[in-house]
């Protein structure tokens, strides 16, 4: 039967034949997400993780009393999370603690001039009045009214559902969305409302995340400027990993099993019918349904045998540098979240995206999670989080050879740009390479995924489902990146199984 079976024009296909017994394959974000949504739905669910503890991505090393995250740091869009909950019948709040992280960020300039990040617009607008002049904050205010009306519009009919074709697009939504200007590129739209280079710079930023320059990036990406920028950046108690702890703890409690340190290793398949996956160590977990969260492409070639034309074709998002620091120093100029702009703007992306080479001039993100959660390290001491963006695997780079003369690179960055003795205050440091993130399962070594360029965003992004009843979740498919596009990922695997959840109250359909 093909997985047409089931599609009625203008309706979301869903996966054919029986539905009981779903195999996840990985205790990402998106995997637990999909979890519990189907354990509220009345399926048997068993996860299967190859590593001991549930997040994937967002997992965790504890040395030496101080704890890292591993993956994200910034987590917006809470409603979202407090869905997953809701499917189980139960509140986030009594799994798990989330504090608003004040400013948002704070940005440190070449010029030495300091902008801090609020979500409240009064405030932020006082603060842009302060340090650059009110016509900007003026500015500013026109910049919020634009993106809060592109996320109205893009997130329910663009980000918060299942799309098999172009024309599921067609809608009042897509006529608004092309009026307010979201189909022309970044940056060009930000500079309509914000004319100095400092707060261009911090709202626009974020098109990094979808693997793109604010000067390629079209315009309906500013709809990350706004799920963090606008509508808020919070903390959980715990770090980071405490949310898919959270999450697979409150899943456990409703039935789904989870399989740790268990690698599968192919999805067994009859025809165009998946039955179950193979392990590592011999298993087989037979299924109506297999769910598959690891990163698309290495999903389809590894568990799934295949490279479709879809798959072949992508193009990748840049890369990272990620230095995890347990520190003795406490750095009193600086927030949660901080960004350090170097001179260069377009520069960098040019030599990330379009050369492929190392930054010359690099802007830097900067995380310190003791600065809300002390717990975090030991008495007196500091987590620091340092992300350089670089280039992917795409690039003539060996990481075995380079790491080492980048570390010394980055510590460098960090004490000219006022983190004054970093390098002799590291007790503990964990470093992860382009080449590390791929050895971890990411394709060309991306942790932001295939590329959100036109051609690979919405119906032209790989879709979620294969043959008969195998369906994806995660970043590498739709709708996208980032903490709240994943766990929007992990509904929508749901969805092509149990059909639309008609009782899906989050913020995003508001």
């Amino acid at each position: 039967m093909s997985n047409f079976s089931r599609w009625i024009p203008g309706s979301p296909r869903t996966v054919s034949g029986k539905t009981d017994d779903v195999v996840i394959v990985g205790a990402g974000l998106a995997g637990l997400s999909a979890a519990m949504r189907l354990a509220g739905a009345g399926r048997k669910v068993t996860v299967i993780e190859r590593e001991s503890i549930p997040g994937g991505r967002a997992g965790r090393i504890s040395d030496r009393g101080f704890e890292f995250d591993t993956g994200p740091t910034v987590l917006t869009m809470p409603d979202l999370i407090a869905d997953a909950f809701d499917c189980l019948g139960e509140n986030m709040n009594d799994w798990l603690t989330l504090e608003p992280v004040a400013p948002l960020y704070r940005a440190f300039y070449q010029d030495g001039s300091v902008l801090d990040v609020h979500s409240d617009t009064t405030a932020m607008a006082a603060e842009i009045e302060k340090v650059i002049g009110a016509s900007e904050a003026d500015g500013y205010l026109k910049y919020v009214d634009f993106v809060t009306d592109l996320y109205k519009y893009e997130m329910k009919n663009f980000i918060d559902r299942n799309i098999d074709s172009p024309l599921d697009l067609l809608s009042m939504d897509l006529v608004r969305l092309i009026k307010l200007g979201g189909f022309r590129k970044l940056a060009p739209k930000v500079g309509q409302y914000l004319k100095d280079d400092r707060t261009q710079r911090v709202f626009s930023f974020q098109s990094m995340y979808a693997g793109l320059s604010p000067y390629d990036a079209l315009a309906i990406y500013a709809v990350i400027a706004y799920m963090d920028s606008v509508a808020g950046v919070f903390a959980p108690k715990g770090g980071m990993h405490a949310l898919p702890v959270a999450m697979a703890k409150a899943a456990e409690k409703h039935g789904v099993t989870f399989k740790y340190d268990t690698e599968v290793t192919k999805v067994r398949m009859n025809g165009n019918r998946a039955v179950g996956v193979e392990t590592s160590n011999g298993e087989f977990f037979a299924a109506d349904v297999v769910v598959l969260n690891p990163d698309l492409p290495v999903a389809y070639r590894d568990l799934l045998g295949k490279e479709p034309w879809s798959v072949k074709r992508l193009k990748y998002s840049p890369s990272c540098y990620l230095l995890l620091a347990g520190s003795s120093a406490k750095y009193d100029h600086i927030a949660h979240h901080n960004i350090h702009f170097g001179h260069s703007w377009a520069g960098v992306f040019e030599e990330l995206i379009d050369k492929k080479q190392l930054m010359s001039d690099p802007s830097v993100l900067v995380t310190n999670p003791t600065f809300s959660d002390p717990g975090l390290a030991p008495d007196g001491k500091q987590v620091y989080y340092v992300l350089f963006p670089t280039p992917n695997l795409d690039a003539d780079i060996d990481w075995k050879k380079q790491a080492p003369a980048y570390r010394d690179h980055a510590i460098e960055t960090l004490q000219a740009r006022g983190y004054t003795g970093f390098g002799d205050s590291i007790e503990v440091e964990h470093i992860t390479t382009p080449q590390d993130w791929s050895d971890r399962g990411m394709e060309r070594g991306a942790p932001f995924a295939a590329a959100h360029s036109f051609l690979q965003t919405g119906p032209f992004r790989p879709g979620n489902m294969f043959g008969e009843n195998v369906v994806f979740t995660g970043s590498g498919t739709q709708p996208g990146v980032g903490v709240p596009m994943v766990l929007v990922s992990g509904r929508l695997a749901a969805e092509r199984i149990t059909g639309p959840d008609k009782n899906y109250k989050s913020r995003a359909r508001r």
